[in-house]
């Protein structure tokens, strides 16, 4: 069974800049992909960024694109979400989520296994 814990959430002013960690553990953690969620009062929760964990291939959804990156440390099991130029609609809480095996379906659109319990982000001046 694989655990998530994510961690470094908090409130922070507009156009700054947060860094949640995901550290996973298991018995043998070799995930296919890994996702970043969130989920706004009221909101769906929805994808926002997938890595493959062999290859660190990413893909970001447009609403993220150029101010999120994903990162990870095979050694460390551990996934990164940097968040910069942070605006008052990024606040939600954030999850990961692992895969464990492929699928024809994208990063982004695809079943996710394992979820952390998710922290909160608040964008907030």
């Amino acid at each position: 069974q694989v655990q998530l814990v994510e961690s470094g959430g908090g409130l922070v002013q507009p156009g700054g800049s947060l860094r949640l960690s995901c550290v996973a553990s298991g018995r043998t953690f070799s995930p296919y992909a890994m996702g970043w969620f969130r989920q706004a009062p009221g909101k769906e929760r929805e994808i926002i960024v997938g890595l493959y964990w062999s290859s660190g291939d990413t893909a970001y959804t447009d609403s993220v694109k150029g101010r999120f990156t994903i990162s990870r440390d095979n050694v460390k099991n551990t996934v990164y979400l940097q968040m910069n130029s942070l605006k008052p609609e990024d606040t939600a809480v954030y999850y990961c989520a692992a895969a464990r095996t492929a699928s024809p379906q994208a990063l982004l659109r695809r079943r996710y296994d394992y979820w952390g319990q998710g922290t909160q982000v608040t964008v907030s001046s």
